[in-house]
């Protein structure tokens, strides 16, 4: 599994996390969004739907009617209903994202720094673990390691 440890140092979870699902989609791929947070994910459903015009970012809750038909999936668990293939965990809490995800992308910021290391080092000694390290910089991810 590849496994992305994204450092948010500006602009809102609920943003990137728009950023990433429309990169997602225009792939074709689904996407499941964790965060146990729900009003956060409430405020991520509404970046979704209102982040480009041109974009239409469709997305439901887990646990709602038809949540597996759903491109984008809003969970507090990593698991994924719809099928998704890409597991964006928001909120900086690590969880061992479930069997069939190919791409995990762990976003974190300076409040949840300590822990998000602690991931890397432990996840580094896993085989078949794929890590990379990306900051932003000037508003831009950049990859560092």
């Amino acid at each position: 599994m590849q496994l992305d440890f994204w450092q948010r140092s500006s602009g809102s979870i609920e943003r990137v996390v728009a950023m990433i699902a429309e990169r997602a989609r225009k792939t074709g791929g689904r996407l499941l969004v964790v965060d146990a947070d729900a009003e956060r994910r409430q405020a991520t459903s509404r970046a979704l739907w209102e982040y480009n015009p041109e974009a239409f970012l469709a997305n439901g809750e887990a646990g709602e009617p038809h949540a597996e038909r759903q491109p984008v999936l809003l969970s507090a668990e990593c698991e994924a209903a719809n099928g998704a293939r890409l597991a964006v965990i928001a909120d900086g809490l690590w969880r061992e994202p479930g069997l069939g995800f190919e791409r995990t992308i762990f976003l974190f910021d300076d409040a949840t720094l300590e822990p998000a290391r602690a991931v890397w080092r432990r996840l580094g000694e896993q085989e078949g673990v794929e890590r990379r390290y990306f900051a932003q910089e000037e508003g831009k991810w950049v990859q560092k390691a």
